[in-house]
């Protein structure tokens, strides 16, 4: 099942937010999320923090969780770990980059979290989309003439295969130490990502003004 939910970085285009979540979906807010959510006018399922950046009333109608501040896990975590526990496996997360980069960092690493647990999380603005691959094969179809860029994530290496991009590979050892996975182009209706071990952190560049 899919839920979204909506994080606290800051400045976040409130017009994608509301056009991104489709009605009815389930909606969970972490902390000053919420705040974004009121604004976007979506109305939430579950609030999650310690409410140290979140400056509105919490509404009566959403379950509310209140942390506290001194925590092992952010309140994003907070938020992927409730959306398992409710059977959620796949998520999308809003207003999760473009703040202090320590934020943005914690929020990649939380897909490999997520992963680790089940859960597969895609990190959504109006600019970027950011996913985990892992092994296996990984098709993108109808995004001819993008950007996108790989990362190895939570490993030394990574041996991959691509095919359908303006830089294809064929078992590929993708040493963390060199990152030269940056700024492939997406060539043609289909292309194919196979990862033969190891994990590919992948930012889409769904806005070409940020080529």
């Amino acid at each position: 099942m899919k839920c979204y939910i909506i994080a606290g970085a800051p400045s976040p285009d409130i017009e994608f937010i509301r056009n991104e979540i489709p009605q009815n979906a389930f909606v969970l807010c972490a902390d000053r999320g919420y705040s974004y959510a009121k604004a976007a006018g979506v109305s939430p399922s579950v609030i999650i923090g310690d409410f140290d950046s979140c400056a509105d009333a919490l509404p009566d109608t959403a379950e509310t969780i209140t942390l506290q501040r001194e925590k092992l896990y952010t309140d994003t975590v907070h938020c992927i770990d409730n959306a398992l526990q409710k059977g959620y496996d796949e998520m999308v997360v809003l207003a999760a980059t473009g703040g202090r980069l320590d934020h943005t960092v914690a929020n990649l690493y939380a897909l490999e979290y997520a992963g680790s647990r089940g859960g597969s999380v895609t990190l959504l603005s109006e600019h970027e989309e950011i996913r985990l691959l892992t092994e296996g094969k990984h098709s993108f179809e109808g995004m001819d003439g993008l950007t996108f860029s790989l990362f190895p994530l939570g490993c030394g290496s990574v041996t991959l295969s691509i095919k359908g991009a303006h830089y294809p590979l064929d078992n590929y050892v993708y040493e963390s130490r060199n990152p030269v996975g940056v700024s492939n182009i997406f060539e043609g209706e289909r292309c194919e990502i196979e990862v033969h071990s190891g994990k590919l952190l992948m930012i889409i560049n769904r806005d070409d003004r940020w080529i």
